[in-house]
């Protein structure tokens, strides 16, 4: 078997410390990544309803794009031949694919694993397929990004013990692969530390991934599931088993307060489909919570959404204005909710390493929190005092419409 590239010199630095929370500095092919840093999901090579010129002003760290729906369509093929990821899509700094084995298991419940990968279906049309770790890595080597991730096997939660201790080491022997497998030298791969809520299969997943001594490690498996109690105890026992001079990555968390929470545990680097998803919907983040701006509320309401935030809809847009794009279904509803959201989301990351370089960051925290959780808590009295009423019908029709748009795969 001939000898695998070697890995990419990230040139990692930490910056700041407060507490467990982080300021670090890496550097990747297409230019430095600085964390904390939130990483916008832009699953088909695109962040929907975002044209590259928005998504530049927004400037994020890093763009996260997706393996499997990369993989049937256009095809990792196609791609390479038009330069890899960067060309194709004319975005030129830091690009990390995922390894498409969230969105397997997750989108074919009757996906069948073997030792060398998962046979599954396509959800686009029933075809079979079948996807592994020496498939991964060949995939996102075509796609050419930045920071690739090892195939792993995340259980859906809750999961049998017996069945998270088969997926932790099966994850481990995939990591394995997937290094022996690696055909670039640009391309640092990190690893997916797995094991459910269970502290001693987390530990032995962390003890057995930085035996790879990769170039960065992930937390994966949370936030599918368990409770926001379990999710923050079992990252407050896993994060500091990472190696602390690699980059860290919580995987699939995005709502405000709780990125400023996993910062505050060590982590690095974030990714989730809500920010996009729910600006879609009209739920928009403000520093007091989530604006539903189809709500009567704002029929008339001259304020601007955020009058922190400096994104193009707070500085041009009234709510009611909004409103009312949201309500009659014009498409550029859908672009300016995306576009706070998302922009919300990057810069209150990046506020928050300001914080921690002027050794703020916990009264930051608190401050943040504190008025966010106030509005979520003055929107559900608000609910609760009228359960039948136009909010909480609307409320209704709106969980109806999550649940079905829970297996959208789209970010």
């Amino acid at each position: 078997m001939s000898r695998p590239p070697p890995h990419p010199d990230l040139a990692f630095r930490l910056e700041a410390t407060e507490s467990e929370a982080r300021a670090t500095t890496f550097e990747t092919a297409h230019g430095p990544v600085r964390t904390p840093a939130f990483m916008p999901v832009a699953t088909r090579a695109s962040l929907k309803g975002l044209t590259l010129a928005q998504v530049g002003v927004i400037s994020p760290e890093v763009l996260l794009a997706n393996t499997y729906h990369l993989h049937l369509r256009p095809g990792e093929a196609l791609i390479e031949t038009l330069g890899g990821l960067h060309a194709f899509t004319g975005w030129d700094g830091p690009i990390l694919t995922d390894s498409g084995g969230y969105q397997v298991f997750s989108l074919d419940t009757l996906a069948r694993v073997t030792e060398d990968g998962v046979k599954f279906k396509s959800h686009l049309d029933g075809e079979p397929l079948f996807l592994g770790p020496r498939e991964a890595m060949a995939v996102q080597a075509s796609l050419g990004a930045d920071l690739v991730m090892a195939f792993d096997h995340c259980l859906a939660l809750p999961a049998e013990r017996d069945a998270l201790a088969d997926a932790v080491d099966r994850t481990t022997r995939w990591a394995r692969i997937c290094d022996h497998a690696r055909t670039r030298s640009d391309q640092a791969l990190f690893g997916i530390v797995q094991g459910g809520t269970d502290e001693a299969l987390r530990a032995r997943s962390a003890r057995d991934l930085a035996v790879l001594d990769l170039p960065g490690y992930a937390v994966g498996g949370l936030a599918v599931g368990e409770s926001d109690a379990d999710l923050w105890r079992t990252l407050a026992f896993t994060a500091p088993l990472l190696p602390a001079d690699r980059p860290r990555y919580l995987m699939g968390v995005g709502l405000p307060p709780q990125i400023l929470e996993g910062i505050a545990h060590g982590i690095d680097l974030f990714d989730c489909v809500l920010p996009t998803r729910m600006g879609r919907r009209g739920h928009l983040f403000t520093q007091a919570g989530v604006v539903r701006i189809a709500s009567k509320l704002f029929e008339r309401s001259e304020e601007p959404l955020d009058e922190a935030c400096a994104c193009e809809v707070c500085t041009t847009h009234s709510r009611a204005y909004l409103r009312h794009l949201f309500a009659v279904g014009e498409h550029s509803a859908v672009t300016l909710g995306t576009l706070h959201n998302v922009h919300f989301v990057v810069t209150l990351v990046r506020r928050a390493r300001e914080a921690l370089l002027e050794g703020r960051f916990d009264a930051f925290r608190r401050g943040f929190t504190e008025r966010y959780e106030a509005g979520e808590r003055a929107w559900q009295e608000r609910i609760d005092a009228d359960p039948h009423g136009r909010e909480g019908s609307r409320r209704a029709r709106a969980e109806r419409d999550a649940r079905r748009r829970e297996r959208d795969p789209g970010g």
